[in-house]
């Protein structure tokens, strides 16, 4: 070979790598990527993205130093959700042994054994108990599917009520459908769907709450006509319960005040016409005005409960022991158990029952605030509102604070449709604080190794005192 000539490199079967350029060992894997790979790749990418929004923003954990000890992110334990199942727990197991107070000398006059409505109330109980673990296993929405079934289910067992031979008469009231046993007031029933036909029609029109039309009329519509046939049983208490939970729901929906002090006003009007119509409901009214000037007449009931209630004390007489049990006050066991509470169990008992009622509302509209789906979140206020305000009206119906209405006290007073309707409330409101994802607590640093260079703190043994 000659010096002129170049002499050549030889070709190899391995393809020149090219000079690094500074990138990363996963930068240069995606570019070594397919064509066909990277869409799906991408559409994975936008998957998890979707996901993690959906989820919410999660607090992210710090690096743990060197020489820190690594501990796995334990699961924050929701607080509201641990509320609501202490809070309706120990209302029910409260609710067993006054009934059995209130209700054993009704018993011994019907010639029955004394634990006869005892056991029918713990029978309720547990099939509330059964149908508000299935309301909390399912999701809202499923729930939301019924929006406009539930609704039209109800309003066809309001209508039942008056139907000879499916409606059934009791102290001088058409509340209930069925024969023997087995009773349904539909007017429970109806007080869940109207919350499930409220939610979703705010739910898809959230954008409109100003627009009368789109929001205001129809639910008002369904409330109108649900009122006329309850107040038609007659229930006043069960009406002005479901009134405050559609008002409640438009206010938490956002839409303008001038506009819900006009319905309101549509609404209270006629409302209080029908209501004041019957003599008795007139009468009533008046015993609230001064229930000791009629208290040989329509206000005996709020002066026995009065009695009851200061003889009650502070510590009360005991399950049992109260004398007033012993037929001096009716509807014990049903409207009026908040006052046989406070003659068992005296003062502390009472504010025990309140605490619990508050502490559900707190965690109820705790577990609606923080949820973001709208539909949910107007679930929960609205089974919120209602056990709440039910509380509200019974209690101050018996210390003379408001008119009495007959409805009962949610988880505590006789009853099967109330309690497993109530249960059945309660059980989808602790479902939905359930499947709010916790977030995941940080990581805290030891205090010796916080600044940088520490040294780890030392174990010591058990048993022997730190120094």
């Amino acid at each position: 070979m000659s010096q002129g000539t170049i002499a050549r490199p030889r070709p190899s079967g391995r393809r020149a790598e090219p000079a690094r350029s500074g990138r990363s060992p996963l930068e240069r894997t995606r570019q070594r990527r397919t064509p066909l790979e990277r869409p799906r790749i991408e559409r994975s990418r936008a998957e998890r993205a979707r996901v993690e929004r959906l989820r919410g923003e999660r607090p992210k954990l710090r690096p743990v130093a060197a020489g820190e000890p690594r501990r796995a992110p334990a699961r924050a334990t929701l607080l509201e959700h641990r509320v609501l199942l202490v809070s309706v727990g120990v209302l029910c197991l409260l609710g067993l042994p006054v009934v059995l107070s209130a209700s054993a000398y009704l018993d011994l006059q019907a010639g029955t054994s004394v634990f006869s409505l005892f056991l029918k109330q713990a029978v309720f109980l547990l099939i509330g108990l059964g149908v508000a673990l299935a309301g909390a296993r399912i999701a809202p929405e499923r729930l939301r599917r019924f929006h406009a079934l539930l609704p039209i289910a109800a309003l066809a067992l309001l209508l039942a009520v008056f139907m000879p031979g499916i409606g059934h008469n009791a102290g001088g009231s058409s509340r209930w459908i069925g024969a023997g046993p087995i009773q349904i007031q539909p007017s429970e029933f109806m007080k869940l769907a109207i919350i499930v036909f409220a939610a979703d029609l705010l739910a898809r029109r959230a954008k409109r709450t100003d627009q009368v039309r789109a929001v205001v009329l129809p639910l008002l519509q369904l409330v109108a006509v649900a009122g006329i046939l309850i107040m038609k049983q007659p229930d006043l208490g069960s009406c002005i319960v479901i009134f405050c939970i559609a008002f409640s729901l438009l206010y938490a929906a956002g839409v303008p005040q001038r506009t819900l002090l006009a319905a309101f006003g549509l609404l209270a009007v006629p409302g209080a016409a029908l209501a004041l119509d019957a003599s008795y409901r007139r009468a009533r009214l008046l015993s609230f005005v001064n229930p000791f000037a009629h208290a040989h007449g329509t206000g005996y009931q709020v002066v026995q409960s009065l009695v009851t209630l200061a003889e009650g004390g502070l510590r009360g007489s005991g399950i049992g022991a109260s004398s007033t049990t012993w037929g001096y006050l009716p509807n014990g066991h049903t409207d009026f158990i908040f006052a046989v509470i406070g003659g068992n169990l005296g003062i502390i008992g009472t504010l025990g029952v309140i605490a619990a009622f508050a502490a559900f509302a707190w965690a109820g509209f705790r577990v609606a605030q923080r949820e973001k789906d709208p539909f949910t979140r107007y679930l929960a206020v609205g089974i919120t509102c209602w056990i709440t305000v039910q509380a509200i009206i019974n209690i101050g119906g018996v210390i003379d604070a408001l008119p009495v209405t007959g409805i009962p006290l949610p988880f505590v007073s006789y009853g099967g449709s109330a309690l497993v309707m109530a249960l059945a409330g309660a059980g989808v409101l602790i479902g939905i604080a359930r499947r709010q994802a916790p977030a995941p607590r940080p990581v805290v640093r030891p205090a010796a190794s916080r600044a940088e260079g520490a040294a780890p703190a030392r174990k010591r043994p058990i048993g022997r005192p730190a120094t």
